[in-house]
């Protein structure tokens, strides 16, 4: 399958965001093997998602927009799909556990599945994993650092 990345300069860093002509593959903190899009500006599909979610992401970094409308095409296992889905349903500006997504997928004992396949979601921010922390309220790891989510945290008004 044909896909095209970007290179998004943000507050929070570079981003590299990859789509297929299905939509948003993945964003990235580092630049990927998948060709550069020559432009934004172009017909084709994978210009199309990547434009739509460099705007919508420059939206959300902005704290202008709090639910991202994107087609996604992320690869993972039935597990990892299952989780990632929950994570999407965590309403902005909130938390949850790694325990109540285990829960949430009705797979209570499934705890560290669970932070495995939050390790392995390739589309961070959309698939918001930032907004997931351990039982004990600390803020756990994130795959950009600790930094960088604890930023997504205050830009949705989690944290002051």
């Amino acid at each position: 399958m044909q896909t095209s990345q970007v290179r998004m300069r943000s507050a929070i860093g570079p981003l590299y965001l990859v789509a297929s002509a299905n939509g948003l593959r993945g964003i990235y903190w580092k630049k990927q093997k998948d060709s550069l899009a020559r432009s934004l500006k172009r017909t084709n599909p994978e210009a199309q998602a990547l434009s739509r979610s460099v705007r919508q992401l420059y939206a959300y970094l902005n704290g202008k927009l709090k639910v991202f409308r994107l087609p996604l095409d992320a690869s993972g296992t039935p597990f990892q799909k299952a989780v990632w889905r929950e994570l999407i349903r965590i309403p902005y500006g909130t938390t949850r556990s790694y325990r109540d997504i285990a829960r949430r997928i009705k797979n209570p004992r499934a705890i560290r599945a669970v932070g495995s396949a939050i390790g392995k979601n390739p589309l961070c921010i959309v698939i918001p994993c930032h907004r997931v922390i351990s039982a004990d309220g600390s803020l756990g790891g994130y795959s950009g650092g600790i930094g960088i989510k604890q930023k997504l945290l205050k830009i949705e008004g989690y944290i002051r």
